[in-house]
């Protein structure tokens, strides 16, 4: 019969004193003894102690993430950016390849700062503020000579007279510079509106401007092989026969006509309710004088109106306005009109009629009403060219239906609006030098800091 080993869990005394066993010589294979079977593995002290070390396997399961975690290779850090630019569009979305279709990685707003990492052709990566990087077309990126430009553009637009109120039918975008290819930085949605405040002609393809250098990392040059040399010398070529012909008359190919250039684009400078000031082309612009003024326009465009009072129709109880407006014949024109004309209610038949017109003059912005010291009576200017090419500010007073010249003077134009120019380069603009102080002015410095305290 077997005897039970001590076990090691039990207290020290009640623990036998240590007893020498002899066991069973284990059968061979294919025969096992009854009492080996019957022997537990609690029984064996010292390998059931040696089992308590799986309870380890936790500790090597908290080192082992550290291990592989300080055997993976660091991310590289993010590129260095070779020059700064902002977005133009209200909204700009990045694709994650060079293409149209491919997928988005993100988008930012209008004046949204971008860190430029490549440009290639007119494509150009960039990186948001928030580390996502994608590719954008350059004609939709401004650079920060631009948006200074921008700046300067609106403060000084600020200030300037607006020509009208004007209203669009279906989404027209505001651009930085009056062309087709300028960056856009705001739509005018359906149905709103806008002041407009100043004319240009552009061409319809204007030159193109210098493209930023390309950033693009230059491949080496692959090496030529060199042609192997012929063996043996070539032999000299034969004479010319002497009855050969060694010209012959060429007629020149007919040249085909050069195609027409397309006409240029009337654009207009427009100012929203914000404050934000663009070019807007000027055919999709409607002016919005109500329409019983509107439909005597006989097909002209409406480049100026501003109203001249109100007028009181007691037997409708109404109130009407008369208008003075100022239209176009033609497009493209150098001059913002070329014939204006005053419209007044009558009272008496309830309807527009034509106070005052004058046709076949070249009329230039601003149109604005002016008061006449000493008078009651309204009245306008316009600047209008003379037979001598000399503009002239006219001054016209209005009373009921009786419109007169009050005086001419000479015009001096005012300075060009700021231009914003085209974008060549997206580097940072270089700080400020600071100026250079000799040792008199740090020494009054330092003087009046030490007798402030």
């Amino acid at each position: 019969m077997w005897r039970m080993l001590p076990s090691f869990n039990d207290p020290p005394a009640n623990r036998p004193e240590p007893t020498r066993f002899l066991l069973c010589e284990v059968p061979k294979a294919g025969c096992r003894s009854a009492g080996l079977r019957r022997l537990r593995f609690v029984d064996l002290p010292h390998l059931r102690d040696a089992a308590r070390a799986r309870r380890r396997i936790g500790h090597w399961v908290s080192i082992v993430p550290l291990l592989l975690a300080s055997c993976t290779t660091p991310a590289p850090p993010p590129a260095p950016p070779t020059g700064i630019a902002y977005a133009g569009p209200a909204t700009l979305n990045l694709r994650k390849e060079l293409g149209a279709r491919s997928s988005i990685v993100g988008s930012v707003k209008h004046g949204d700062r971008l860190d430029v990492l490549e440009t290639r052709r007119r494509f150009v990566k960039v990186r948001t503020a928030g580390g996502a990087e994608g590719w954008a077309d350059l004609n939709l990126l401004l650079s920060e000579q631009q948006m200074s430009d921008l700046r300067e553009l609106k403060e000084s637009a600020a200030k300037l007279p607006s020509q009208g109120m004007a209203t669009v039918y279906e989404p027209l975008n505001i651009h930085a510079e009056p062309f087709r290819q300028s960056p856009s930085f705001f739509q005018i949605p359906e149905g709103g509106m806008v002041d407009v405040i100043g004319h240009r002609v552009s061409p319809h393809d204007p030159p193109p401007a210098p493209k930023p250098v390309s950033t693009r990392r230059a491949q080496a040059p692959k090496k030529k092989k060199k042609a192997d040399a012929f063996p043996f010398p070539l032999p000299a070529p034969p004479p010319i026969p002497p009855d050969a012909v060694l010209s012959r008359a060429e007629t020149p190919a007919p040249q085909a006509p050069a195609a027409p250039l397309p006409p240029p684009d009337d654009w207009a400078l427009v100012r929203t309710r914000t404050g934000d000031v663009g070019w807007a082309l000027g055919r999709m612009l409607v002016m919005a004088i109500p329409d019983e003024v509107a439909q005597y326009a006989e097909g002209h465009r409406i480049a100026a109106y501003l109203s001249l009072g109100e007028v009181n129709d007691n037997e409708k109880n109404q109130t009407k306005q008369n208008w003075l407006w100022a239209t176009a014949s033609f497009h493209q024109r150098p001059y913002e009109f070329d014939s204006f004309r005053v419209f007044v209610f009558s009272v008496k038949r309830h309807r527009y009629e034509t106070a005052y017109i004058e046709r076949n003059v070249k009329g230039y912005y601003p149109v604005e009403t002016v008061s006449l010291p000493g008078d009651e009576e309204k009245a306008f200017s316009l600047v209008l060219e003379d037979k001598d090419g000399q503009l002239k500010r006219c001054t016209y007073a209005f009373s009921g239906y009786r419109v007169r010249l009050v005086s001419q003077e000479p015009y001096q134009t005012p300075p060009p609006l700021p231009e914003v120019r085209p974008v060549t380069s997206f580097a940072p603009s270089a700080p400020p030098v600071p100026a250079s102080s000799s040792w008199g002015d740090r020494f009054h410095s330092w003087r009046k800091k030490w007798l402030a305290r």
